[in-house]
């Protein structure tokens, strides 16, 4: 089968990485994916325009349903090659519900903008998958299509660390998660190393925030930055990512509060327990077993989140054992052949 991704790519954030796995773990099953559009150096993607030989088409869509590469006129051609049985959305950023609003975080602007994206959708594929395991909406697939790769794998406690945490990522709406972990760490700042945080808006707006009017989404407190000594990195491009994230001995797992009050997954959910590194997540115990197993657990900040980073180095062997069994537990049940096997039933169906 070959499959046709439909996905506005960028260079140093969203999707590519995982999109990549997808790529290898088609041709591992015999399959094809390309991504619709023409090869660009900087996000290297098998590209195609070659919709005609295409079996099914999965638009990917995160920060909007528009097409990077045309508009409508390569919608219609899309649409008019591929029976709508055949197209699948994944609705990656949870939009294909009503306007929600959580801890000044939204979803849309306005109701009348959900409605729009919901009316899109609607008009591609009878098929909305959205990367939760409980969506709100009745007719939405539960399908976690960021996942795992193997091959993405550093060895852990293979070097010395530059940095005691990193995090790489950007601050759209994620301030209020960070500021959570580096007040818990506030206490114990003096008895540790280098933190620093790769990603724009940590710094101040980027340029886009401004005419897309999101400045508040890229909020974040500057001056406290600098008290806690915290360095502000450039953005690097998805293939250094993991390589990044194992300069250092912990790195969080932060989510919007919208992703969190919905449970949606993120590409960083799994790629940063392929760094070495220990990953740590600011999120419900239970939510972080429902994907790692139970013993992933373990690795929800507790209240004294201090000590927990204090635990993790001091104790490098315990955690890096930990890491190991949750690696094997993610290569068995949310690797990228395991997804590609389901998106498959999926269009199928």
């Amino acid at each position: 089968m070959r499959l046709m991704f439909v996905y506005w790519a960028f260079e140093n954030q969203g999707s590519g990485l995982i999109i990549q796995g997808y790529c290898q773990a088609a041709k591992a099953l015999g399959h094809e994916i390309a991504v619709y559009g023409r090869p660009n150096a900087k996000i290297p993607l098998n590209y195609s325009l070659d919709i005609e030989s295409a079996d099914a088409v999965v638009f990917v869509f995160e920060w909007t349903t528009q097409l990077l590469q045309g508009d409508a006129l390569d919608l219609v051609r899309l649409v008019n090659k591929i029976p709508r049985r055949r197209r699948v959305i994944l609705d990656g950023d949870g939009n294909y519900n009503d306007l929600m609003e959580v801890e000044g975080d939204y979803n849309h602007r306005s109701a009348a903008e959900a409605q729009q994206w919901i009316a899109i959708c609607d008009s591609l594929s009878d098929k909305i998958c959205q990367p939760t395991l409980s969506p709100l909406r009745r007719t939405v697939r539960p399908f976690l299509f960021y996942s795992y790769n193997p091959a993405w794998e550093r060895p852990l406690l293979a070097s010395p660390k530059e940095f005691s945490m990193i995090y790489v990522g950007h601050s759209k709406f994620r301030w209020r998660p960070m500021l959570a972990i580096l007040r818990s760490i506030e206490p114990i700042r003096s008895q540790l190393g280098r933190i620093a945080l790769l990603g724009y808006g940590w710094t101040g707006l980027p340029e886009w925030a401004v005419p897309m009017r999101l400045e508040s989404a890229y909020y974040s407190d500057l001056a406290f930055l600098r008290k806690l000594d915290v360095e502000m990195l450039e953005p690097v491009p998805f293939e250094h990512v993991i390589d990044w994230m194992s300069k250092a001995n912990i790195n969080p797992v932060i989510t919007r509060p919208t992703f969190r009050a919905l449970r949606l997954v993120t590409p960083r959910f799994f790629e940063t327990f392929a760094a070495d590194t220990i990953p740590i997540f600011n999120l419900d115990p239970e939510h972080v077993a429902q994907i790692y197993g139970p013993e992933g657990a373990e690795l929800a900040l507790s209240d004294n989140g201090g000590a927990m980073f204090l635990d993790i180095l001091s104790r490098p062997a315990h955690y890096a054992g930990l890491s190991h069994s949750i690696r094997r537990h993610l290569a068995s049940h949310h690797s990228q052949l395991v997804r590609l096997k389901e998106l498959i039933e999926i269009i199928e169906s």
